[in-house]
């Protein structure tokens, strides 16, 4: 496997590690089996937009959305989109379902549901099929992010 930004980026910070790869998977449910963990531990870096080239890193536990109105009060605005994904890759250099805020082109800020506080998580690793296990809070840490309920459980 090549050292990819992301890979990287995690050894600069000094946080520990574990490259997971597990080749393509489909679902949620799929890559937890393939990554050895419950899925709420298959933790998804969803990239929001802010305004114009401002966007940041919501970190979402596997089985849990997005919640859109707790998001927006905890920033203070009042509009938030997702971008498609070209603008994605543009603001990340990462393609989604790889995308990870270790080695993203901008260090756009992160937050991460309260959640993963504790837990071992698995991140994308900025390649299609690979993974890497971290302790949230030392990665959270080493992102200068912030940990806030920002999330909804799953529709069934």
């Amino acid at each position: 496997m090549s050292t990819s930004p992301a890979l990287q980026a995690l050894d600069n910070s000094g946080v520990a590690y574990r490259i997971i790869e597990h080749g393509p998977v489909r679902s949620l449910s799929e890559a937890a089996e393939a990554r050895g963990v419950e899925v709420p531990d298959v933790v998804k870096t969803i990239v929001v937009r802010r305004g114009n080239d401002d966007f940041l890193f919501v970190l979402v536990p596997g089985d849990r959305v997005i919640s859109w109105p707790k998001l927006r009060t905890l920033l203070g605005v009042s509009r938030l989109s997702m971008p498609d994904a070209a603008s994605a890759k543009a603001a990340t250099g990462y393609e989604r379902g790889t995308i990870t805020p270790f080695g993203s082109t901008t260090s756009w800020p992160v937050i991460a549901d309260e959640r993963v506080r504790g837990r071992e998580i698995t991140l994308g690793a900025g390649e299609h099929g690979v993974a890497v296990a971290v302790d949230a809070d030392a990665a959270l840490a080493a992102l200068d992010g912030t940990y806030a309920d920002v999330t909804d459980p799953e529709a069934p």
